[in-house]
């Protein structure tokens, strides 16, 4: 059921820019919704003849644990790496390494795309990324343990 899921709607709610699902309220949103769509597919269940909504445990069982907000954080430290990779020359890379120079608006400073995906990196308990995402089998398997780690 869950590869249904995942065939489906990961596609739809693939971020085309991984900043815009950094606030907390936009999170839980995405994972309310998740919540939803899986309980419509998977249905009810019929038991002690009754017909009883599927609570969020049983959904958890049944998806092995994998929902959409580990998927998402797994896919911004994949890019991340790819960025890494990434020739200097190439129009991504300038964006990701340039620093700008405008004066920053009043109130608590943004968090940073960058600084996001670090401290993600941190709670995997990764050091010298920068030199692990130059190797692709290792930084693959940063990357599949970022989608298996309960505390990101």
């Amino acid at each position: 059921m869950f590869k249904i899921l995942t065939y489906y709607f990961h596609p739809i709610m693939h971020p085309t820019n991984p900043t815009e699902l950094k606030q907390a309220d936009a999170l839980n949103a995405l994972k309310i919704f998740e919540g939803k769509m899986f309980r419509r597919i998977c249905g009810p269940k019929y038991e002690n003849g009754e017909w009883e909504s599927r609570t969020n445990r049983e959904l958890e069982e049944m998806s092995k644990g994998e929902n959409i907000l580990k998927w998402i954080k797994g896919q911004r430290i994949s890019w991340l790496g790819h960025l890494e990779r990434m020739e200097e020359d190439r129009i991504p890379k300038k964006i990701f390494t340039q620093e700008l120079e405008e004066t920053r608006r009043r109130g608590r400073a943004r968090k940073i795309w960058q600084e996001e995906v670090e401290r993600d990196l941190q709670v995997l308990g990764v050091r010298r990324w920068r030199e692990l995402a130059a190797d692709r089998k290792k930084w693959k398997d940063i990357v599949r343990q970022a989608k298996a780690h309960s505390g990101l």
